[in-house]
């Protein structure tokens, strides 16, 4: 054998594998298509945040959290339904234990830590027992993506100095190798050498082959969302309409999913195809990393959302509060975009961009510049977008606004009677601290929490009031992000085949196996839940494989 592990995938959940296989001093080799410039894969771009239960800093904010709550929120959201969900219910299970123990502990003794207010991300529906959280559990890590990575990475590092662990990059695994009935390594292209930047597209051009021996293998290749084909072939149209025609690329290209049909002909069983998670809010790149880069806006509560014809969304299909519903929505209407209107004091306030690159200051841990979040402008990344982003228009009048809008869009689909009339509607109930309105409650409740009136809930106000402008109206496309469904993996992580029994020397753990067991989240994810998947899953694969 040429190593005791191979590892496909050096994203995060590649990494953190590898880190705990080699830690029980077995020789692991990492391989990736893509350049070292890309260690880490999409995780380096993410905000960083992570799902805690009963946290420190929970508790510093007031809010009450336990492991039944916590559960009654993760199964109201998974809507569990299919045999095939047999895995998943238990993965998930096993997550929300190691949620609420030693999932904080672990990452804090490798030097992680976490910004002190903690967010309130996918605030659901309308039921107790239904999808969403029911209490803020986005923890944002301090340093974002890359310091998320930066334990992992340096454990491998180091077990690559003691010989222990060996990279390929610009390795494409083209077969696994099956040996009487077992995987037992992977043979595929030696790509030529691409210097392009961490993120930017690469190219396929071959220079060689290789083929590497291992006992086992754990594909941790991720999903399908920067592979938009592949997005539209396995779209839920029963539940979520006709996949659109057009969407932004919320991850790089390599995120392309090859590795999940090259698993299936070795063996290995995919379930839950159709789950999948990408957000409404999406803005094309004015200075694109990825061929057609998207960026999401993390919204708070209080924009003013309608579809293409300006008609507002109904509850729950509010910024921040119920993603899939909202894209159900949309997609019912046979509509690729939809808008917010709002306006400066709600931008100011509200407004973050996801992405570890459009936050400089929670990226580079510098606490001055955070600061300036609480001044009288919006942040510099979103005022650029303001400035430069060709989905924003910037009016001091709602006539000029809307007139701005149908401009931008050149369909002209919007009246300014009719959404004057919306707007004046609800504005009225922003005159008493009670009223009917299902986002004004939402808003008011919001600000109940401290976080949220501190850095992410504006106080409640007229939105055409003269004092809180400009007003802003933002064309918000559908962005690719998730893959929920996956290679099917018992507890220990090993792939499934299509009978339910394990495929000999096979292994699996991330976004590739629905980040645990084929489909961890089921329809539904509490926001947070990702980069979390990646590192238990990755977890229990490493401490399994070879035993």
């Amino acid at each position: 054998m040429d190593c005791d592990i191979l590892v496909v995938g050096a994203g995060l959940s590649g990494l953190v594998a590898a880190a705990e296989a080699a830690d029980r001093g077995l020789r692991v080799c990492v391989i990736d298509q893509e350049g070292e410039q890309n260690l880490g894969g999409q995780a380096f771009w993410s905000l960083g945040g992570l799902f805690f239960i009963d946290s420190p800093e929970q508790r510093r904010m007031g809010i009450r959290d336990t492991i039944d709550l916590a559960r009654q929120d993760w199964l109201g959201s998974a809507g569990f339904d299919r045999p095939e969900d047999y895995w998943p219910r238990h993965w998930a299970d096993a997550y929300l234990d190691f949620a609420a123990g030693e999932k904080r502990s672990w990452l804090h003794q490798q030097g992680m830590r976490w910004f002190p207010v903690v967010g309130w991300a996918e605030r659901g529906g309308s039921r107790a027992d239904g999808h969403g959280n029911s209490v803020p559990r986005f923890h944002i890590t301090w340093g974002t993506g890359p310091a998320v990575l930066a334990p992992f990475i340096r454990r491998v590092r180091e077990a690559e100095g003691k010989g222990l662990l060996s990279f390929r990059f610009r390795h494409q695994v083209d077969q696994l190798v099956v040996t009487n009935g077992a995987v037992t390594g992977a043979r595929g292209t030696v790509l030529a050498a691409d210097t392009a930047p961490r993120g930017a597209a690469t190219s396929r051009f071959p220079e060689s082959e290789f083929e590497i021996a291992a006992g086992a293998v754990i594909v941790a290749s991720g999903g399908i969302g920067g592979n938009h084909d592949l997005v539209r072939k396995n779209w839920p149209v029963e539940r979520l309409g006709p996949a659109p025609k057009f969407m932004v690329a919320g991850v790089p290209q390599y995120v392309d999913g090859r590795m999940i049909a090259i698993t299936q002909a070795a063996g290995g069983d995919v379930i839950n195809g159709d789950r999948m998670w990408h957000y409404t809010e999406g803005l094309r790149n004015f200075d694109p990393i990825w061929p057609n880069h998207g960026i999401r806006i993390l919204p708070g509560p209080s924009s003013f959302w309608c579809d293409a014809d300006g008609n507002r969304f109904d509850a729950p299909a509010m910024p921040g509060f119920d993603t899939l519903a909202t894209l159900k929505a949309i997609r019912a209407r046979g509509d690729e975009y939809s808008w917010f209107i709002l306006n400066k004091a709600i931008i100011k306030r509200e407004f973050a961009l996801s992405g570890s690159e459009q936050n400089p200051d929670l990226t580079g841990k510098n606490i001055r510049l955070l600061l300036k979040r609480l001044g009288r402008n919006p942040p510099g990344p979103v005022q650029a977008f303001m400035d430069k982003g060709e989905d924003f228009v910037v009016r001091d009048t709602l006539e000029d606004l809307v007139a701005g809008m149908n401009e931008l869009s050149g369909e002209h689909r919007l009246g300014i009677h009719h959404i004057r009339a919306q707007i004046e509607a609800r504005d009225r109930q922003v005159n008493n601290a009670f009223g009917k309105d299902a986002q004004i409650t939402a808003i008011r409740g919001a600000r109940r929490f401290l976080g949220d009136r501190l850095m992410r809930t504006a106080k409640p106000h007229r939105l055409l009031a003269s004092s809180a402008g400009p007003l802003i109206g933002v064309r918000l496309h559908i962005l690719t992000r998730k893959t929920l469904g996956g290679l099917h993996t018992d507890l220990s992580a090993r792939v499934l085949d299509a009978t339910n029994r394990p495929v000999p020397g096979l292994y699996a753990a991330g976004e590739v196996s629905g980040f645990g067991g084929g489909g961890v989240h089921g329809y539904n994810a509490l926001e947070g839940t990702f980069l979390g998947g990646c590192l238990f899953s990755g977890r229990v694969a490493g401490r399994s494989v070879g035993a």
